[in-house]
Order: C-alpha cells, then sequence, then structure tokens
C-alpha cells in the first residue's frame, strides 16, 4: 500500500454524491474550459501528464503516478488538459457533488475579467 494524498478538504457538501469518472485527453487537448465544481476533487493521473491549474496556484504539470485535489465551490480550476503533444494522457477524479447542484460549471468571460487578479501568473509565453 502507498498513501498518495492525506487532504483536508474545506468543507463537503451536506448529502454530497460522490462521482467517479475516467477522463481521457488527445495529444495536446486543453480540456474542459474554465470551470468550478460543487464539492471537492480528488484525483490520480494514470497515464500521460495533466496541465492543472486552480485559481490563486500557478500552473503546474502532474505526471502519471502522481495525485491532485481541489477544494470545489468558489475556487476556479482553469487547466485540466493533455500537457502532451505526442501521447495520450488519463486521469481518475473522484468528486464530491452538492446536491441539486451540477458537478461542473463553466465560468463565463466576465466572471474571468473580474477575478483575473487572483490567478497566479502566467508562464512565459503562457
Amino acid at each position: 500500500m502507498k498513501t498518495l494524498q492525506d487532504v483536508r478538504p474545506p468543507f463537503v457538501p451536506d448529502d454530497a454524491s460522490v462521482m467517479t469518472l475516467v477522463v481521457w485527453r488527445e495529444p495536446g487537448d486543453p480540456g474542459v474550459p474554465p470551470h468550478r465544481h460543487s464539492g471537492p476533487a480528488f484525483g490520480y493521473v494514470v497515464e500521460g501528464a495533466v496541465r492543472f491549474e486552480l485559481e490563486g496556484e500557478p500552473e503546474r504539470v502532474i505526471k502519471a503516478g502522481e495525485s491532485f485535489w481541489e477544494p470545489g465551490g468558489d475556487v476556479i480550476h482553469y487547466q485540466d488538459g493533455n500537457a502532451l503533444t505526442d501521447a495520450r494522457t488519463e486521469f481518475v477524479v473522484t468528486m464530491l457533488c452538492a446536491p441539486g447542484q451540477p458537478m461542473l460549471t463553466l465560468v463565463d468571460e466576465e466572471e474571468l475579467a473580474q477575478r483575473a487578479h487572483l490567478r497566479a501568473p502566467r508562464p512565459a509565453g503562457g
């Protein structure tokens, strides 16, 4: 047995449902546009590498065998795309969803502009 991550999420919605997905991204796929989740999410990269960015945190690449998590709620998830241009990426994610709310909500351009000051500085050329 090997512990991949041990975190305390900021909240778990009352009566949350839990959804586990396997996600495949083809080479260079940017993933889902900026969005948020109604509850915390926990993931593990099975193969490839995920370009991962949450509001207030610098962009990072999570490689096969590594895990990630996000708090959900109001935090914007900017990126979850394939960091590789020559290979497919696969990850498993388990999300806690607040009752009566969608698992994923896209963030519109107006809100992105209003919250731009909360985004970590972009890498050179990004």
